[in-house]
C-alpha cells in the first residue's frame, strides 16, 4: 500500500477511562492535524473509533495511540480504499466531517435504556480468524484449550443487523447459523430472551463486522448462566477473516461496512442479496433507498427504483404493516436467488418470500398494548372508568386492555354508616339486590377462600382492615394460568400495568419474566400502589425487568398501601432498570402534569 493512498481505520477498545476530556482534547487535535474524518465516540468504558484519511496519516495517528498504554493490545483494522466523494453515501457515513461525541455506551445494546448493559469482561473467548476457520472446517468439534475437542453441538450466531445479513453471511455446510433478522443491533437481546433455548448446551460462536457487537453480545449471553458458558468470538470480525481468507473461506457474499465503501467483499464475486420487489440478485446499496415507515435500508435494483420509491421491508411486511396492492413474484424466481435447502440458517423474520413492494404506504404508527390488572375487589369495568383520564391522555402512544380477575369475590358490606359504595347499604337497611351490583374480583385470596360465591349480600365478619392484603397469599397458580389464556387469546401485549393488588401480581410476573417466555411475554411493568408479595421471587435476587413505580409519598394519604411498602417492591427491582413516581396524592394513579408526562416519558422508550 502506498502512503499516499487513502484509507480507513477501525478499531475500539474497552478499559475505563480516567480522564474522558483529556482524551477528547487528544482526538481533536491529533485527527484535525492529521485530516482525517469520521466518528470517534468516548464513554467512560472505552472508544470506538472508525476514520478515513491518507494512509501515511492513519498510520501516524496509530503510532500516537500506541503510545498511550491504555490501547495495549488493541487491534487497529486498517485498510486501502478509494477516496470518499462527496455524496450523500459518505454524508450519510459521516465521512464528509470528524464528529468527536462523549456517550454513555459505545454501542447502545438495548433498546430499553432501564435496562443495565452486560460486564464486558465476561464476553466469550476469543478465537482468530485462523481458529475460527478450523472451527467450522471441523464441523462443529471445538477444541477445548487447544487440545481436546467434546461433543457439544455447535451453532453460529450472527449478531448484525438484517441489511447487513441480506448481503453476506458465514455458510459451514454441517453447522446450523442463526439469523436473527434484527431491525437494529438494541434488538438482539430480547431476540437472544426469546431464543435462548437454541443456544443453550451449545458452542455459540459469534461474528459481527468487526468484533464489537460481539463482546457485548457474548457477555449477554454467558450471563444466563449455567448451559451458556461456551460462548466464542471471531476476534476483529469479518474484516479480519477475510483478509485472512481472502477467497472468502466460509463467508459468502459482502461484508456490510459503515463508512463510504459500503460493502466489501472476497475474491470470490458471487452475489447473495436479492432486490426487494423483483427478487433478482442484487446486494448494492449505494442508492440508500429505504423502507417508508421503518427508515431501514432495502435492496432496490435500478429497473426497480425507477417504477416505485415506496418500499415496505420485510420486518414491517412481517409485522402486519399495510403495503397495499402487490404484485405477485413467481416461485420460480424466488427459488433462483438462494437455495434455502442450501444454507441451513434460522431466521426469526427474514423469510425471502416475503421481499415483496409497496405501494401507497399511508401506516399509522403503532401504539403499545398494555394489560390493565385491577386491584382487589374490583373489576375491569370500574378499573376502566377510573382509568379514563389516564387512557385518554395516553391514547396516541398505548391502548389499554382492561381484564377482571379470575376469583371472584361474595358480596359483603360493612353493617355501620361509613360504608362509602353505593351498591353497600347503610346500617339497618336490607342490602340491594347482587343483581344491580358488578361482581367484583381478585388475583389473589386469603387462604381460607372457600372459592363459592353466594348469591346474595352477607354482613362483613369484622370491620374493614387496610392490611387485609398481607393475608391475600393465595390463588396465584390459578391467576397465572388465567393470564397465560388472555395472553394467548388477547395477545400480544408490550406491558402490563397493575393497580394496588394488581401492581402485586404485575410484579411478580416481571419477577418470574424469564420462566414465562413464550407464554406470558412482555417488555415492562407499571406498577402502581403496589406491594410486595411473600414469594420467593421477589425476595431474593434483584429483578431486572424494566419497570415503573407509581405510589403516593404520603404514608397518611394511602390508606391502602403505605408509601414505605411501595418504596420497598421499587427497591427489589435492579438499579437502573426501574423508574419511580412519587406524588402527593392517595391510592390513585395521578394524570396531571408533571406525573402524566413522566409516564410518556417511560412508555416511549418502548415505541
Amino acid at each position: 500500500m502506498s502512503n499516499d493512498e487513502y484509507g480507513v481505520l477501525l478499531y475500539y477498545k474497552f478499559a475505563p477511562i480516567p480522564d474522558l476530556n483529556s482524551l477528547s482534547s487528544f482526538y481533536h487535535s491529533n485527527c484535525n492535524s492529521l485530516g482525517l474524518l469520521g466518528r470517534v465516540r468516548l464513554s467512560p468504558n472505552g472508544v470506538n473509533v472508525t476514520v478515513g484519511g491518507l494512509l501515511s496519516a492513519l498510520e501516524k495517528h496509530i503510532e500516537d495511540v500506541k503510545s498511550n498504554s491504555l490501547f495495549e493490545g488493541t487491534d487497529f483494522k486498517l485498510a486501502s480504499s478509494h477516496h470518499p466523494l462527496n455524496d450523500k453515501v459518505a454524508a450519510e457515513c459521516g465521512f464528509t466531517s470528524l464528529s468527536i461525541r462523549v456517550v454513555k455506551e459505545l454501542v447502545t445494546f438495548s433498546s430499553h435504556p432501564l435496562l443495565k448493559p452486560p460486564e464486558v469482561s465476561n464476553a466469550g473467548r476469543h478465537l482468530s480468524a485462523a481458529e475460527f476457520h478450523s472451527v467450522l472446517q471441523s464441523a462443529g468439534q471445538l477444541m477445548k484449550n487447544g487440545s481436546s475437542a467434546d461433543d457439544k453441538p455447535l451453532v453460529l450466531l450472527d449478531a448484525r443487523n438484517l441489511y447487513e445479513t441480506r448481503i453476506g453471511k458465514f455458510h459451514a455446510p454441517s453447522v446450523e447459523t442463526l439469523d436473527p433478522g434484527i431491525r437494529q443491533y438494541s434488538d438482539l437481546p430480547s431476540w437472544i430472551d426469546d431464543n435462548s433455548e437454541q443456544l443453550r448446551g451449545k458452542h455459540v460462536l459469534m461474528y459481527c463486522t468487526g468484533g464489537i457487537r460481539c463482546e457485548m453480545a457474548s457477555a449477554y449471553i454467558r450471563s444466563k448462566g449455567a448451559g451458556f458458558e461456551n460462548v466464542f468470538q471471531l476476534y476483529g470480525g469479518i474484516q479480519r477473516y477475510l483478509e485472512q481468507f481472502p477467497d472468502g473461506g466460509f463467508f459468502r457474499g459482502k461484508n456490510f461496512v459503515f463508512d463510504h465503501r459500503i460493502s466489501v467483499g472476497s475474491s470470490d464475486t458471487s452475489i447473495m442479496g436479492a432486490c426487494l420487489i423483483c427478487g433478482s440478485s442484487y446486494d448494492n446499496y449505494s442508492s440508500r433507498c429505504r423502507c417508508t415507515h421503518c427508515r431501514m435500508l432495502v435492496l432496490i435494483c435500478d429497473s426497480c427504483q425507477i417504477k416505485s420509491d415506496d418500499y415496505v421491508c420485510e420486518l414491517c411486511q412481517k409485522h402486519h404493516i399495510d403495503i397495499g396492492t402487490i404484485p405477485s413474484v413467481e416461485d420460480s424466481e424466488l427459488s433462483s436467488v438462494l437455495d434455502k435447502n442450501d444454507l441451513k440458517t434460522v431466521c426469526s423474520d427474514y423469510i425471502i418470500s416475503s421481499q415483496l413492494p409497496s405501494r401507497n404506504v399511508n401506516v399509522p404508527p403503532r401504539k403499545l398494548r398494555i394489560l390493565c390488572l385491577h386491584g382487589f375487589r374490583q373489576n375491569a369495568s370500574s378499573f376502566k372508568g377510573r382509568s379514563a383520564s389516564l387512557a385518554k391522555k395516553l391514547k396516541s402512544i398505548a391502548e389499554l386492555v382492561f381484564i377482571d380477575a379470575p376469583h371472584e369475590l361474595p358480596f359483603i358490606y360493612q353493617s355501620c354508616t361509613e360504608a362509602n359504595n353505593s351498591c353497600v347499604p347503610s346500617s339497618g337497611r336490607h342490602s340491594p339486590p347482587p343483581e344491580n351490583c358488578k361482581r367484583k374480583y381478585a388475583w389473589l385470596v386469603a387462604p381460607d377462600f372457600g372459592g363459592e360465591v353466594e348469591a346474595d349480600w352477607k354482613i362483613a365478619n369484622q370491620p374493614f382492615d387496610p392490611l387485609q392484603y398481607q393475608q391475600q397469599t393465595d390463588g396465584f397458580d390459578v391467576s397465572l394460568a388465567y393470564l397465560k389464556k388472555v395472553f394467548s387469546e388477547q395477545g400480544p401485549f408490550d406491558g402490563i400495568l397493575g393497580f394496588s393488588q394488581g401492581a402485586a401480581m404485575a410484579a411478580l410476573l416481571g419477577a418470574q419474566r424469564d420462566k414465562l417466555k413464550g407464554e406470558i411475554d412482555f417488555r415492562f411493568v407499571i406498577v402502581c400502589s403496589g406491594f410486595a408479595l411473600p414469594f420467593a421471587d421477589i425476595g431474593h435476587n434483584p429483578i431486572n425487568c424494566p419497570s415503573l413505580h407509581i405510589f403516593g409519598s404520603d404514608p397518611d394519604k394511602d390508606r391502602q398501601i403505605t408509601s414505605h411498602t411501595s418504596r420497598y417492591l421499587a427497591s427489589r427491582f435492579e438499579e437502573g432498570c426501574s423508574v419511580v413516581i412519587e406524588h402527593e396524592c392517595g391510592h390513585i394513579i395521578p394524570t396531571r402534569s408533571p406525573y402524566i408526562d413522566n409516564i410518556k416519558d417511560f412508555l416511549k422508550r418502548f415505541l
